[in-house]
């Protein structure tokens, strides 16, 4: 298949597929942190280039429901645009899962677009896959099976040192205890490996 990774600059998920002997690009506005095939630019230019599967993940900023305190009306002034940021983020995910590709997978976190759009197709987690995470990811998928669970594993936590809660590392990275690299939303919105391994092998067969 011709497969596009659409807003993926990690590789992770272009690799994945090309290792089980797809002709798989990724797209994003940086460039790619593996050598690899990667168009750097605007993805809603190249949809119509006649893909058979494409995977997105659209950014979830002014999608996520974690991001919904900063539309209260006494946030209005330190955020003036944020109303308008959200508008562009859901016509940005409702151009990827109209695009005019057969088979379609967009993901994201828990986000409003399960009642802008409707409920994902299903959600899955890291430590379903091999990693220790808690990361909720939503999928909504167009022609493509249901991701099976490939390696289940035991999740592990950070407790917060002072709340005391339970916390995913993945959650926990931006706080205090894992500095303020200006990098960690990087860390954040890569694709876990097995994550990737399970869409590369269970979709080649959809």
């Amino acid at each position: 298949m011709r497969v596009l990774i659409a807003c993926e600059f990690s590789g992770i998920v272009r690799d994945a597929f090309k290792k089980e002997g797809h002709d798989a690009w990724s797209c994003d506005l940086l460039p790619t942190e593996i050598q690899g095939n990667h168009i750097q630019g605007n993805v809603l230019k190249i949809l119509d280039e006649e893909w058979d599967l494409m995977i997105a993940h659209p950014p979830c900023t002014y999608l996520s429901v974690s991001g919904n305190r900063w539309m209260k009306p006494e946030y209005k002034n330190r955020f003036p645009d944020r109303e308008q940021q959200r508008k562009d983020a859901i016509n940005f995910f409702m151009h990827l899962i109209n695009a005019p590709i057969s088979k379609i997978a967009v993901e994201n976190p828990i986000s409003i677009m399960s009642t802008e759009y409707r409920k994902p197709d299903q959600i899955i987690q890291p430590y379903q896959f091999g990693h220790p995470e808690s990361k909720k990811t939503c999928l909504w998928l167009k022609n493509l099976s249901i991701l099976k669970p490939t390696k289940e594993v035991a999740p592990k936590w950070i407790i917060g040192k002072k709340d005391g809660k339970k916390y995913s590392r993945i959650h926990y990275m931006s706080t205090a205890s894992f500095g303020r690299d200006i990098s960690r939303w990087k860390e954040r919105s890569r694709t876990y490996q097995g994550i990737a391994d399970a869409m590369a092998v269970q979709w080649s067969k959809s």
